[in-house]
């Protein structure tokens, strides 16, 4: 999991800044080993020190000795293991988690079979910030059959890709471990 980015080198020693993936640091205090990636190209690095606060975190790596060696490493990615990434609170899930979910509609009082199953709108294909929230990135589903024609598909034929508001007003029940996440209105699609 990505938990920060590198930001540049700070002194002579090696150390760089560090910009939190969650905007928390110190979970990021406690790491004793992490995994930097750049270009796909990925590399573990024993961690010597990594201290702060939100407005100047830093970062030590062993063998990373000078500013240059720290300037190779600027806007690698920092990764650990799910069990060192920040804990989430209530009504939080990991990027990762969600992009495997699939976007569902369920019945809610618009003109479905009541108990009907749960239809597949589309895959999430990432999770983007935006000014107000993040956004759910969809891939719509070709087999949708409650969307339209102009709403699934590009001029070009295409499936669409819409992005939805991860807010309650229009995501309901978000069940990562079912790889599901309800949509509550077609309209936000269009």
């Amino acid at each position: 999991m990505t938990v920060g980015f590198v930001r540049g080198s700070h002194g002579l020693s090696g150390e760089f800044k560090v910009e939190s993936a969650s905007g928390r640091y110190d979970h990021i205090s406690l790491l004793k080993e992490v995994t930097l990636r750049q270009n796909d190209i990925s590399k573990s690095y024993q961690v010597e020190y990594a201290e702060g606060n939100e407005g100047a975190f830093y970062m030590k790596l062993a063998g990373i000795d000078s500013p240059e060696a720290a300037n190779r490493l600027n806007k690698s990615e920092i990764r650990v293991s799910r069990e060192f990434a920040c804990p989430l609170n209530k009504d939080e899930w990991y990027v990762e988690d969600l992009k495997k979910c699939s976007l569902v509609y369920e019945n809610n009082g618009n003109g479905l079979a009541e108990g009907s199953a749960p239809i597949l709108v589309g895959s999430i294909t990432d999770v983007l910030e935006g000014g107000a929230g993040d956004l759910l990135e969809v891939s719509l589903s070709e087999s949708c059959d409650i969307l339209s024609d102009e709403v699934k598909f590009t001029s070009s034929g295409k499936p669409r890709t819409v992005l939805v508001p991860l807010v309650k007003e229009h995501i309901g029940k978000v069940d990562v471990k079912g790889r599901t996440v309800q949509l509550m209105h077609l309209w936000i699609l269009e």
